[in-house]
């Protein structure tokens, strides 16, 4: 990789999640690397009459850690998980946002992504329109259903006035909160970004849908095993809530105040299939594409990849596709490469699964050890044919690691990080 300006690197030195297996990042790691599934019966609503009754839900999430009372009551549930996870981020980064001087604000971000927003607050509006009139209708309900609020809230918990952004993008969204921070870092816009996603779509109507669509694995009486990518008898995805977020910073900042680095972000990439609402191109093409511009983008060969966090939903045609496009875009190496699935543990959070996947990837980097794709029993061969880390964590160095994020409408991202070196 050519050498770069040290002021237009980017990096992070922040870390936080809340997730069906753990509400804050230690405990997301500690379990994910053994293995442990968030899976289980639908808390949330009665499933009853339902087709899927299954989710991976956040267990014991109290607002309150990120917000008042008050406000949590007004806002939607995936504001609140957005808000918790920046608060850990920002903790962990050792940043101090209430010392800065309105310009240092002045060149704070925040990309904060999601694919739903707050979907239940158009459910409740809508029940209380109807048996109690439009004048109870509360007037916070167009904020809290905004996809955007997660962001704005954030920024204006820490007064950050540099550019406040929101991709919508389905199941890619919150990959694609790295290309952003990295260019704003890279064109000297800004020296930190918040970054992340959040998704809390667990609302009837989604179970309903995605049930009629047959995305969704209907393992209702072994919710622990639903999720089971590129195994030969997976059945749909295991519907998730959550979120993650990370501090970026561009290096020159993060070394002048001492920060600890957990990996640089070396580069990002979209592309779109333009083939279906729903299903990916089964040529992989566009996928393909994502993961060869992604690693130009970044200067990095196909053979430098130590990791690589695959989309891996656990439905039929996706894991077969990604397979075939992580061969296209990585050749012989894509047999050498492990590759591994943490939706096999905590379910697909949709908007925010990308951070998911660079939250594993991140700490492979950092602690040496790849997390397990779970339930992989019985690998779907001949087409998921390359290894996929099957049921128990891996020792293994990692410098370099990427991430995949594909959603409906065919929108594919990818992003590359690699281990820090001054």
């Amino acid at each position: 990789m050519p050498e770069q300006d040290p002021s237009r690197r980017a990096v992070i030195t922040g870390l936080g999640a809340i997730t069906p297996i753990g509400n804050d990042h230690p405990t997301f790691w500690r379990n994910l690397v053994a293995g442990v599934s968030g899976a289980g019966p639908i808390t949330s609503f009665d499933p009853t009459g339902y087709d899927v009754r299954i989710a991976a839900e956040v267990k014991d999430f109290d607002p309150a850690i990120a917000m008042d009372r008050k406000m949590a009551r007004r806002m939607s549930r995936f504001i609140a998980f957005g808000m918790a996870a920046a608060k850990e981020a920002v903790a962990d980064s050792g940043l101090d946002f209430a010392s800065w001087t309105p310009e240092q604000r002045d060149r704070a971000a925040v990309a904060i992504n999601t694919g739903g927003g707050g979907q239940e607050q158009v459910i409740l509006g809508t029940h209380v329109l109807e048996t109690r009139g439009p004048g109870q209708v509360s007037p916070f309900a167009i904020p809290a259903l905004s996809g955007s609020m997660a962001a704005c809230m954030v920024s204006m918990e820490y007064g950050l006035t540099g550019p406040v952004i929101t991709q919508v993008a389905a199941c890619a969204s919150s990959v694609i909160c790295f290309l952003d921070g990295l260019r704003m870092i890279q064109h000297g816009e800004v020296d930190v970004v918040l970054a992340g996603g959040s998704e809390a779509p667990l609302v009837p109507v989604g179970f309903a849908a995605l049930g009629n669509m047959g995305a969704l694995s209907r393992r209702n009486d072994d919710p622990q095993r639903a999720s089971r990518p590129f195994d030969r008898d997976r059945d749909g995805f295991l519907y998730g809530e959550g979120a993650g977020v990370v501090v970026m910073e561009s290096a020159e900042h993060a070394l002048r105040r001492g920060a600890t680095i957990h990996a640089e972000v070396l580069g990002a990439a979209l592309t779109a299939d333009a083939f279906h609402i729903s299903a990916p191109d089964p040529s992989g093409r566009g996928a393909q594409r994502a993961m060869t511009k992604a690693l130009q983008d970044a200067g990095v060969a196909p053979d430098e990849l130590d990791y690589v966090v695959a989309h891996g939903t656990s439905t039929p045609l996706n894991d077969v596709t990604e397979t075939r496009a992580i061969k296209a875009a990585l050749g012989a190496h894509a047999y050498k490469v492990p590759l591994s699935s943490p939706k096999s543990m905590v379910g697909h959070l949709l908007g925010a699964a990308g951070i998911i996947s660079a939250l594993a990837a991140l700490g492979a980097i950092r602690e040496g050890v790849i997390p397990p794709t779970i339930n992989l029993d019985n690998p779907d061969l001949p087409e998921c044919d390359l290894d996929y880390v099957p049921l128990v964590a891996r020792q293994k160095r990692v410098d370099t690691a990427m991430i995949n994020g594909f959603g409906f409408g065919g929108q594919n991202a990818v992003a590359v990080f690699r281990r820090f070196e001054a």
